[in-house]
């Protein structure tokens, strides 16, 4: 008989044996009577007057009579959000907040040990072919695509593609 429990026990996996033995605490500590549980449960929810049968107290008929649902207003897609006849929001007190332009000719990762050794000369392979235009950002946001120009001997941006705002949303959505 004792090798027949031996057998069961190594054919139980982990997960089994600690299963049965929580199980085998829990009836020695009494907190196994689901009956004992279910009792406290009851209280509790007597205690904070959520009882669940329908019969509340005046004083929460009261608070739901006081309650009212707001109305949503479902917006179609492409809505300007002014209300009725009023005026458009006037655009001029964001007019001046700065931003950020930033044109990217590429990027690529390498591990910090590769850019620990860079030094004057190195070369870092980027991910974007010659010739392909630089994404053009705004405060890290892709906004446009161009091309390097000269402009009164700076360098300048010629814009070739700008990405539609429909498609910045979707972009920031990913």
């Amino acid at each position: 008989m004792a090798d027949d429990d031996k057998k069961d026990e190594q054919e139980l996996s982990e997960d089994e044996k600690l299963a049965a033995e929580w199980e085998s605490a829990m009836e020695e500590s009494g907190d196994a009577d689901d009956d004992s549980r279910e009792d406290e449960w009851a209280a509790a929810m007597a205690e904070a007057g959520e009882t669940g049968d329908g019969d509340d107290d005046a004083d929460s008929r009261k608070r739901k009579d006081n309650v009212r649902t707001a109305p949503m207003e479902e917006f179609p897609e492409g809505t300007s959000f002014h209300q009725g006849d009023g005026p458009a929001p006037d655009l001029d007190v964001i007019l001046d907040i700065p931003v950020t332009i930033s044109m990217e000719v590429g990027n690529t990762q390498i591990p910090i040990r590769n850019l620990l050794q860079l030094n004057q000369g190195s070369v870092i392979e980027l991910d974007r072919l010659a010739g392909e235009p630089l994404d053009v950002l705004v405060n890290g946001t892709l906004i446009a695509h161009g091309e390097v120009v000269m402009v009164n001997e700076k360098f300048g941006i010629r814009l070739t593609d700008v990405i539609s705002p429909g498609e910045r949303i979707k972009r920031l959505q990913k």
